[in-house]
């Protein structure tokens, strides 16, 4: 089986050579959470703010909205399993997923500038130490893991 690392492809401005390759990680605040049910919500991962403007990641990394929306369907399809802090699974389920795009918000009739272009996620999480991190604020916030190919892409200011 795959992992969901292995559908994530990211883009960069400028390449570091001190980065370090392999695993790229964005990280995104619980937004919401339900104690009784064990139950959290928030970004996995925003791609442009609401004012449009994109985001680059704490590496300096961008995904692309379409490239984050395939990550997206591809995780739903095949893995939907949380893990607690990229060392070990079955620490949660994924039981809620939507990717906000342009197109969708839309259709849904959210007025443009409402929400960001990113992807909301939703766990049931089934460790109860991993919840009590969630609860105390220990783990406050969504970290996606991924592997890609660093890709130079030139600014748009320097042309």
């Amino acid at each position: 089986m795959k992992k969901f690392s292995d559908y994530i492809e990211k883009s960069v401005v400028g390449t570091n050579p001190e980065e370090p390759e392999g695993v790229l990680k964005g990280r995104f605040k619980v937004m919401k959470s339900d104690d009784e049910k064990m139950l959290a919500f928030g970004w996995a991962s925003v791609s442009m703010r609401v004012d449009g403007e994109v985001i680059e990641d704490w590496q300096k990394d961008i995904v692309e909205p379409e490239d984050l929306e395939n990550a997206a369907y591809e995780f739903v399809l095949l893995y939907r399993e949380g893990g607690e802090m990229h060392e070990r699974g079955g620490a949660a389920v994924l039981i809620e997923s939507v990717v906000f795009t342009e197109e969708k918000m839309r259709a849904m009739g959210i007025p443009a500038g409402t929400l960001p272009i990113g992807w909301w996620i939703g766990f049931k999480v089934l460790d109860k130490d991993v919840w009590e991190k969630v609860k105390d604020g220990t783990y406050q916030m969504f970290s996606i893991e991924g592997e890609a190919e660093r890709v130079k892409v030139e600014d748009e200011n320097s042309l």
